[in-house]
């Protein structure tokens, strides 16, 4: 039974409210403040400093309050200060805050390992590690994967996102910001074409022949039998929230497993409830042999994990896997407790609700725009993780110009939206999974208004 926001308390009034001095004068203090000490390549897409958040509300210092439509790149899943999150995090503090599992384990790490066994797709035997980033489960995945099969090519695909560290960074696609002047690269990873429905060539090529056309390329570039891991977002996130042709997935890895190789689900920005499942994977039925996990898993503590079939994690030596933080005791706390959160307010069904009343009115504006107007090429995603890929009236060609432009339009009002894509014009939409219902329409009004507006 899908949540309804009366079941949930919030901490903080669930309205918006922005003053006309925005940003206000505290923001640009620290903004002055900030130039001085911090690495002029960290950016941020907000101009404004925050001093509270609930639910879908964020407040800054200035006392503005905006609707969160970002939940701080997919992590908030629970809301910024789930109270289950923040009394488990305090319980642990208490107690301790650090020993390293590598030196004095403690029970919640084996806890947390129990859950996402559990929940993870497969009836299989299967291990956890935890680590602390996306990336660095990202990498240990390919770690593994590498030594269990005794292979070194990896394959990633076009639009790809998959971290900010050297090995990370070869299997992202996106060249600027995430790759420009970073190099060399880590070696032995090829890209190959991935299933674009919205700019597919041929618009009724199957998931099926996508995946064939993929496994041509890798038969003729590398070798199926040379392939350690294939690692696929199953929804992509930075690349434009790109949702492949059913049966993309399936094939892929099918073909996989009937090669050796392992497949790796690359679950970071869509796992936990996010794409109104557990996992983006359950829509096809697909079980990975490694699945990443990061983001909402902890209601915005530090924390990733991989959990994977017991014959690969197993494969590798002792010591061969860890991290001086890897699954800190507080961090394993918190993810404890968001989990229940997901559980108690059905939050995969609260995520199935946001995308019915979001898709709706998307789809009623699309259907408004015309003419020099018609800038919405596409409309996509699953769940809470939805896209809006804005174009040149009348042509598919990019319009990133007007994606930051409805960005800052929406921002003025109140209301914080993230862009991504390959070419950035996608507007994602990522709410909290306990927004209610009347602060997303409203913030879906001032969407809708700043789109029309500079159409």
């Amino acid at each position: 039974m899908t949540t309804t926001a009366s079941e949930i308390t919030y901490r903080l009034e669930q309205k918006r409210r922005v003053q006309a001095d925005f940003p206000g004068p505290k923001s640009v203090a620290l903004t002055e403040r900030r130039k001085a000490v911090v690495a002029a390549g960290v950016a941020s897409a907000v101009p404004v400093y925050v001093a509270d958040a609930d639910g879908g509300i964020i407040h800054d210092v200035d006392g503005n309050a905006f609707i969160d439509l970002g939940s701080g790149i997919a992590v908030t899943s629970v809301g910024a200060s789930d109270p289950a999150v923040v009394g488990a995090v305090k319980e642990a503090v208490e107690h301790f805050t650090h020993t390293c599992f590598m030196v004095t384990p403690y029970e919640s790490y084996v806890a947390l390992a129990e859950q996402l066994n559990r929940l993870t797709p497969g009836e299989h035997e299967k291990r956890t590690v935890l680590f602390n980033s996306g990336a660095e489960a990202v990498e240990n995945a390919v770690k593994v994967a590498r030594l269990a099969t005794g292979r070194d090519a990896v394959v990633a695909f076009d639009h790809a996102y998959h971290g900010r560290t050297n090995l990370t960074m070869a299997l992202t696609a996106k060249a600027m910001p995430y790759k420009t002047n970073f190099g060399p690269f880590a070696p032995e990873v090829y890209r190959m074409p991935m299933s674009y429905p919205y700019r597919e060539e041929n618009p009724e090529i199957t998931g099926a022949e996508a995946a064939k056309r993929a496994i041509t390329m890798i038969e003729k570039q590398i070798g199926g039998d040379q392939v350690a891991a294939i690692i696929i977002e199953p929804i992509q996130g930075e690349g434009g929230f790109i949702v492949p042709a059913e049966g993309f997935l399936p094939a892929l890895a099918d073909w996989a497993k009937d090669k050796g190789i392992v497949f790796i689900a690359d679950e970071v920005q869509s796992g936990f409830c996010r794409t109104g499942e557990w996992f983006a994977v359950n829509h096809e039925g697909v079980v990975p042999d490694i699945i990443t996990m990061a983001k909402g898993i902890a209601g915005g503590m530090p924390l990733s994990a991989i959990t994977g079939r017991a014959d690969l994690l197993d494969a590798v030596h002792p010591g061969g896997l860890g991290g001086t933080y890897g699954g800190n005791p507080v961090a394993c706390a918190a993810a404890l407790a968001a989990i229940g959160s997901m559980q108690e307010y059905n939050l995969a069904g609260r995520a199935r609700h946001i995308e019915e009343i979001a898709v709706a009115r998307l789809r009623e504006l699309q259907g408004q725009l015309s003419g020099a107007s018609d800038v919405i090429g596409d409309i996509r995603g699953r769940g809470a993780m939805l896209a809006i890929e804005l174009v040149q009236a009348g042509s598919k060609e990019p319009n990133p110009e007007l994606t930051k432009a409805v960005a800052a339009a929406c921002l003025k009002e109140g209301v914080i939206i993230l862009t991504c894509g390959t070419y950035g014009n996608v507007i994602r939409l990522l709410p909290p999974l306990v927004i209610t219902d009347e602060l997303l329409n409203d913030g879906l009004d001032v969407l809708a208004s700043a789109i029309k507006a500079h159409a």
